[in-house]
């Protein structure tokens, strides 16, 4: 996946909590309106959109290929009194039950297209009827337009292109690129993200 396991292993061994303790915004904004059920985040990382999910009565399950990450997630909802269920995985070959989840998560799973798309329409094939995808990543746009992120358009992505990875299995509600908020210590920048979020009838 572009970088391996061991790399990413190291990089959450060496910090408390490499990402912020909430789930992203754009996820607790689109999925605070969908009824709980099964849910899945791929590309979980330490678990806050899954352990988020969790808190809102979700059946909640976090895949990550470091196993260092998932760790850290399950010691999290260990601390916190959540129940989640766990897997390490490689989402390049890893596949979710087809029809198994109401919701499936992916946020910033950086990857060049033809390693994402596989992925992306498996995750699509995940979603159950009535049940949504809802994805948050660097957008292509944020390279001359946005703050931090990769600085390599290859595993940037635009929402015409997750659309196109989806196929024909959801139907898209909302495809674009938009504006997050960053607070540092230098002040506020802005991140250019791709949002799409879609369902199945």
């Amino acid at each position: 996946m572009g970088v391996d396991a061991t790399t990413w292993d190291e990089r959450y061994r060496d910090t408390e909590l490499m990402w912020s303790a909430g789930p992203n915004g754009f996820v607790e904004e689109i999925c605070s309106a969908f009824e709980p059920g099964r849910s899945i985040d791929l590309a979980a990382g330490e678990g806050r959109n899954a352990l988020w999910l969790a808190e809102q009565g979700w059946d909640s399950t976090a895949v990550d290929f470091s196993a260092v990450a998932i760790d850290k997630a399950r010691a999290i909802a260990e601390r916190s009194g959540l129940t989640i269920t766990t897997e390490v995985a490689d989402l390049t070959t890893y596949v979710p039950t087809p029809g198994g989840f109401d919701l499936v998560v992916i946020a910033y799973l950086q990857l060049p297209s033809e390693q994402l798309a596989p992925i992306l329409q498996r995750a699509a094939e995940a979603v159950a009827p009535g049940g949504h995808l809802v994805l948050v990543n660097h957008d292509l746009d944020n390279l001359d337009h946005g703050y931090g992120g990769p600085p390599s358009p290859d595993v940037l992505t635009t929402p015409a292109q997750v659309v196109g990875a989806i196929g024909d299995t959801l139907i898209v509600e909302r495809a674009e690129t938009v504006d997050r908020h960053v607070q540092t210590d230098a002040g506020e920048h802005v991140a250019r993200d791709t949002v799409v979020v879609a369902h199945r009838p």
